[in-house]
């Protein structure tokens, strides 16, 4: 008892200790002051105001500071979050408690979609301001306990504090909060960026060993499979995304014969009026249908392609393809008046570009004004190189139509805009992404229509994604739009019945009408 009553007497002791001398004392200075002017008149009055800030601040001199916690390991010096080998750690202290503690801890992956992009268009610099934003956005995001962390480039790792439930129901309610964390703009000088994140997740009892390495394996495992969805998808980890990731160690093996055989090929987005809502065009994308996988986006095997030395091969599928589809819709009578394909900054380096060309559009005997030539910003913004210049200047002069892809991203000056005879610019889905609902999208919107227009170019939106972001980019004068509010990439052999559906919804409602004065 006596023990008891000393442990009492001794923590009384130093949490008063605490309250005297703590940095809180100092809210009750001007009380203790204004009590000594009213009972000690003006000297008790001066007393208090200059000595007692003194003397509290001399008596914390010699109290013992509260030590600091310990890092928790290695910094990443861009997000200051810690790597790898912390979130391991932690993943392992849960697991090992778990049988006393009776609650659980789960791993979480989650990605920049397009990181690569944002690098290339923005800088590193930029790309490193997004990196912490998006850290602290983490951070703030989770709760005490919960350990964020760099994995890689734009990869990001969390694992969770324990608690008594954890299933898929609340990862997956986890993951769309995190997703939720990244839906306001990013400001990188003066630009709004909308970035979204594709996210995986392990149940630890699906993963092979309970362990903070296979935990967090896994979890990286379903992310690969939600990035192959698409931007901003979410996945649980299972048995089957393991068996894919397997294939994909094996995808430069593959290609070639991938390539050959028509498993890669391009699938088809169509373009519409903003005036009329009839087709203005289709954009070739390539995809790749693999016999086990799949669908698989080009991100996932253009990599595959650059290491195989078949760049120039996938070109010339995909140009042969497209000019293909053309005039299988002209035989059907469907009203398809272009088709726009992605030509690198590799291939527009090309000596021969524009007698290959010519040569194709001869094959199919098709007009040049019936291929659009699509050209990254980036590579027009960038670009010293007197070939490309001749290329784009000689596909111009043969009657294709030159596209500025990803218009806002690369800062192309109107002097070369001019230089290399773009014909339309295609504004880049970060200036679309809820042009309805933000000012400030509107603002940047309009500027750039109206450049446009001054200049006689014609204009296309990216990413347009709904009904109310497709009739704003019409009021506000935009020619074209293109993306998912109208249809996504198709193959070929289905392009026939989303073509007669979309003619039919076209006689049936009004068409949507430009601003004009």
């Amino acid at each position: 008892m006596t023990d008891t009553v000393r442990q009492l007497a001794s923590h009384l002791c130093a949490s008063a200790k605490t309250a005297l001398v703590g940095p809180q004392i100092l809210a009750f200075v001007p009380a203790l002051t204004l009590g000594g002017y009213w009972f000690g008149g003006e000297g008790v009055l001066l007393f208090m105001a200059i000595f007692l800030p003194a003397l509290l601040g001399l008596v914390s001199l010699f109290t013992p500071m509260r030590p600091v916690a310990p890092a928790r390991g290695p910094i990443d010096p861009v997000t200051r979050l810690p790597l790898r080998e912390a979130l391991i750690a932690a993943l392992d202290k849960a697991f090992c408690s778990e049988a006393e503690s009776g609650r659980r801890t789960a791993a979480i992956a989650l990605e920049i979609d397009d990181f690569a992009q944002y690098q290339d268009h923005h800088g590193s610099d930029a790309a490193e301001r997004i990196l912490a934003q998006a850290a602290l956005r983490l951070e703030t995001s989770l709760r005490d306990g919960d350990v964020a962390a760099r994995l890689d480039r734009a990869t990001f790792g969390i694992a969770l504090a324990p608690v008594r439930r954890v299933d898929l129901e609340s990862l997956i309610q986890l993951s769309a909060r995190l997703q939720a964390a990244f839906s306001d703009p990013i400001l990188i000088d003066g630009l709004r960026l909308f970035v979204t994140v594709s996210i995986g997740f392990c149940v630890p009892r699906r993963a092979s060993e309970k362990t903070g390495t296979s935990c967090l394996e896994a979890a990286l495992i379903a992310l690969a499979d939600a990035q192959s969805c698409g931007a901003g998808a979410i996945r649980a980890y299972a048995a089957q995304p393991r068996r894919k990731r397997v294939l994909r160690t094996g995808l430069v093996g593959e290609i070639a014969d991938a390539l050959e055989s028509g498993q890669i090929r391009p699938w088809y987005q169509p373009q519409v009026s903003t005036d009329t809502g009839a087709i203005s065009g289709m954009e070739a994308l390539a995809r790749w249908e693999h016999p086990e996988r799949g669908v698989i986006l080009p991100g996932a095997f253009l990599p595959a392609i650059s290491a195989s030395g078949l760049n120039d091969r996938l070109s010339e599928v995909v140009l042969y393809s497209a000019l293909s589809a053309l005039k299988t819709w002209d035989k059907a009578e469907l009203p398809v008046p272009t088709v726009s394909v992605n030509f690198s900054g590799e291939e527009l380096a090309d000596p021969k570009l524009g007698d290959k060309i010519r040569w194709e559009l001869d094959r199919f005997d098709l007009a040049p004004d019936r291929l659009t030539v699509e050209v990254l910003e980036t590579v027009i913004a960038r670009s010293e190189n007197d070939t490309i210049t001749r290329n784009i200047a000689q596909l111009s002069r043969m009657g294709c139509g030159i596209d500025l892809d990803d218009f806002g991203t690369g800062h192309a000056s109107i002097a070369n805009i001019r230089r290399f005879s773009v014909s339309r610019i295609k504004i880049d889905r970060s200036f679309v992404t809820r042009i309805d609902s933000d000012r400030d999208q509107q603002q940047m919107l309009s500027a750039i229509l109206e450049m446009a227009a001054r200049l006689g170019i014609d204009t296309l939106a990216e990413g347009v994604e709904t009904v109310g972001e497709h009739a704003l980019l019409a009021q506000l004068g935009c020619h074209h739009v293109q993306g998912y509010s109208i249809a996504r990439p198709i193959p070929l052999e289905e392009t026939a019945a989303w073509i007669s559906h979309h003619q039919k919804k076209l006689a049936r409602q009004p068409s949507i009408t430009r601003q004009t004065g």
